[in-house]
């Protein structure tokens, strides 16, 4: 513990200087179950934040003081929470990392740095885990019947419970994803300044178009496509890699989406790039595809839709994906986010990304996917290539962020969704964006989310050797 309050980045409004540690449980001026309740956990956490931080500095502050976490050194990672509704603590107790993120979003909580508080909860992730599970895990039992009736029914949570439903927009994204409105990780060369480019001597106008187009040179190279294929892509997006691989590649792509508001705006850009004759948009389940699908395609690549298949049916998904490639001279590519061997589990509780950007995901593990790719083609593909793109993830999402700061207003939003004309509405759905930019940066710059590209040829095709 520090003796004094150390400088920070970021300043609130001060609070007293009472320290925390020494309120009392039945401190209240009128007691209820729920300032006791408050209380009991408000009082557990901060005594899980004695001995958790152990890299790093954490200054949190309340209506009742301020008090400090951890060593604090010039330079370090040094975090101020403010916490402004008492509801905070109950959140941290019963969801852990789930309630915070519920807590930013609602303004219940304000954060000098979401990046820092990210890398916070990392760099002590062990300590934090482990402490606060064992402690949420004796209490939560007595405590979790109240839930709903302390936090289910209020405003603030209605807000949440709306704002996963409100991102179907194609206005929303164009705000953010550069021109050909790729979602997935950009790959960044010396020509950008690399992985750390924007932090260092940029960001540069273009910068995320030419990371981008980067992008899908690449996974179409490792394809190994030439004029006149044909190529079968899981996920269309909104057609940025279908538009590619037939203007500058000569191929002719089918695409399937489940979103038609994706279908309508990839096929209006299909009919601009006069491309039409090539690209067919289909909007159907991969699990759908036609039996004239058979053995009829040279190519096959899927950019991060693997995440919304679920453990249960990758060996479906690549099952199909051996039905729908030709027997010789055909290669798949997939790309997806992963979680590393050791994290990885076909069971996935709820948290942040689940429950409010991609309600059902699962992040597979690259042994994952190469073991039912193996099996369900039953021998017929062969591992050509395994690349980790995690490095160049986080600017990617810094990239994201900055565009959505700059260029994403209420006006816009709420045409297609009037209810986010409230201030509160809009406020609390532009703090999962930005919340969704920071959890996922910190994840892959730490380690603890990956993000693969595979490539499969056939079984006795020959290998390709390549430089770029």
């Amino acid at each position: 513990m520090s003796p004094s309050q150390p400088p920070t980045c970021v300043q609130f409004s001060a609070p007293t200087t009472k320290a925390l540690h020494t309120s009392s449980l039945f401190s209240s001026a009128t007691f209820s179950p729920r300032s006791w309740i408050v209380a009991l956990a408000r009082a557990s956490i901060l005594s899980v934040l004695e001995d958790a931080i152990a890299v790093g500095h954490l200054t949190i502050s309340d209506s009742e003081g301020a008090h400090y976490y951890g060593n604090y050194k010039k330079g370090c990672n040094d975090v101020h929470l403010k916490i402004n509704n008492d509801n905070f603590w109950f959140r941290i107790l019963l969801s852990g990392d789930l309630g915070f993120s519920e807590a930013y979003m609602i303004g219940d909580i304000d954060v000098s740095s979401l990046k820092g508080c990210m890398d916070l909860w990392l760099d002590n992730q062990s300590g934090m885990e482990s402490t606060l599970s064992s402690t949420a895990a004796k209490i939560s039992s007595a405590v979790t019947g109240l839930y709903n009736s302390f936090l289910g029914q209020t405003r603030s949570q209605a807000r949440l419970n709306a704002i996963a439903s409100y991102d179907q927009s194609n206005e929303l994204f164009k705000a953010f994803l550069s021109k050909e409105m790729m979602y997935s990780c950009a790959l960044w060369s010396d020509a950008e300044g690399g992985v750390r480019g924007d932090l260092e001597e940029g960001p540069f106008p273009g910068d995320l178009e030419a990371a981008q187009l980067r992008k899908i040179h690449h996974v179409l190279r490792a394809a190994r496509v030439k004029p006149g294929h044909r190529i079968l892509e899981f996920g269309s997006g909104w057609g940025g890699l279908a538009i590619e691989a037939a203007r500058t590649f000569g191929c002719e792509v089918d695409t399937l989406t489940l979103s038609i508001e994706q279908k309508k705006l990839a096929e209006e850009r299909i009919k601009a790039a006069g491309l039409e004759s090539r690209i067919r948009v289909h909007l159907m389940d991969y699990r759908e595809i036609p039996a004239e699908f058979e053995k009829a395609f040279d190519a096959f690549v899927s950019v991060e839709m693997l995440e919304h298949v679920g453990s249960k049916y990758y060996p479906l998904y690549f099952k199909l994906v051996d039905f729908a490639l030709k027997s010789r001279n055909a290669t798949a590519v997939v790309t997806a986010s992963t979680f590393p061997e050791s994290k990885y589990s076909s069971y996935q509780a709820e948290d942040f990304m689940r429950k409010y950007m991609w309600p059902n995901s699962c992040l597979p593990s690259a042994t994952a996917l190469i073991t039912a790719a193996h099996s369900s083609s039953q021998g017929r593909f062969t591992l050509e290539g395994v690349e980790n793109h995690a490095a160049h993830y986080p600017r990617t999402l810094r990239e994201w962020g900055r565009r959505l700061e700059a260029n994403l207003t209420q006006d816009l939003i709420a045409k297609d969704y009037p209810s986010l004309q409230d201030p509160l509405e809009y406020e609390t759905f532009k703090r999962k964006w930005q919340y969704l930019f920071a959890y996922a940066g910190a994840g892959f710059s730490k380690g603890y989310i990956t993000c693969h590209m595979l490539t499969f040829i056939r079984e006795n095709d020959t290998p390709t050797l390549r430089c770029d």
